[in-house]
């Protein structure tokens, strides 16, 4: 496992070990000392394209308390803003002899490139539209440790199909462990053909009932062409999950969020407070699977 650069093309067998390693990584988290000596030596560099808090902080969080060193470039004050081309960036970051890159690209296939491109490796954080797999993993993470299993659940994946990375991931690594998948979100938010991968709701109601989980996507602005919603207002009403919906979603139901959230577009903070969501909680997982990836790329014994 040199690279992590999407769920689509692991197994099965290679998430497990992913997931079962990251619960250990959460033992340390629960330590005061919140420290390993596992990556002791290794240089990890974020870089960043799009904006980012939960993920980019985590990654670093990560690799910093497993002892490497961390280099986080904001592309705003890079050599990037000069004209200076992707390829070109990877190529002075190997020179700087880095041994795992963290990238964030606007698009989709991004993260692909570079790890045919280079050295090191690379793990995906985001690229455009395609994947962010260890929001999946973290997700996962989170499911299997609330509900004791990650096989044969229903789940619901709600909002922005289209714009949404974290929505292809889990639908990616959640189906490999047999679970069904509905989605549900504005005709204009649904990619083509998603049909082919997923149930698609008729309602908001009959894609929540009788859910093992359901998970809520941030509403993706800045990547819509204007006219895909009418206003953020109908948005909620008709699509997010507010106190009209609740009473279809069970207490037992797990209730999730990747973030940033939206407040009163995509989800109401009633439901937010209910101890059956999980968005805090998701957080804190996405350090320990990060350290876990972290770890599983950094050992030529793992690959």
């Amino acid at each position: 496992m040199k690279h992590l650069l999407g769920l689509r093309e692991l197994s099965k067998e290679e998430i497990l070990k992913i997931l079962n390693l990251a619960k250990n990584m959460k033992l340390i988290l629960k330590s005061e000392t919140k420290k390993t000596p596992h990556l002791q030596g290794y240089s990890v560099v974020l870089l960043f394209y799009e904006n980012s808090t939960r993920t980019r902080t985590s990654f670093e969080l990560a690799a910093k308390f497993m002892s490497a060193n961390t280099t986080s470039i904001s592309v705003a004050t890079s050599s990037v803003q000069k004209g200076e081309s992707l390829l070109d960036t990877v190529r002075t970051l190997e020179a700087l002899k880095t041994d795992v890159l963290i990238v964030r690209h606007s698009v989709s296939g991004a993260a692909h490139f570079i790890a045919k491109n280079c050295s090191f490796s690379v793990i995906n954080a985001g690229d455009g539209m395609n994947e962010h797999p260890t929001q999946a993993l973290l997700d996962m993470f989170t499911i299997r440790e609330r509900l004791g299993r990650l096989e044969n659940l229903k789940v619901a994946i709600i909002g922005d199909i289209l714009h949404s990375r974290v929505a292809r991931s889990n639908i990616w690594g959640l189906k490999k462990f047999g679970n069904e998948i509905t989605v549900y979100g504005p005709q204009t938010l649904l990619p083509p053909f998603i049909d082919k991968f997923a149930n698609v709701a008729s309602s908001l109601e009959e894609a929540v009932a009788d859910k093992d989980v359901v998970i809520d996507l941030r509403i993706q602005l800045e990547r819509q062409k204007r006219g895909l919603i009418t206003s953020k207002y109908e948005y909620y009403k008709f699509f997010g999950l507010n106190e009209n919906i609740s009473k279809f979603i069970s207490k037992d139901t797990l209730i999730m969020h990747p973030g940033p959230v939206n407040r009163g577009i995509e989800i109401s903070s009633d439901i937010m407070n209910l101890p059956n969501c999980t968005i805090e909680e998701q957080v804190t997982n996405g350090i320990a699977v990060r350290m876990a990836v972290l770890y599983l790329c950094t050992r030529k014994e793992a690959s």
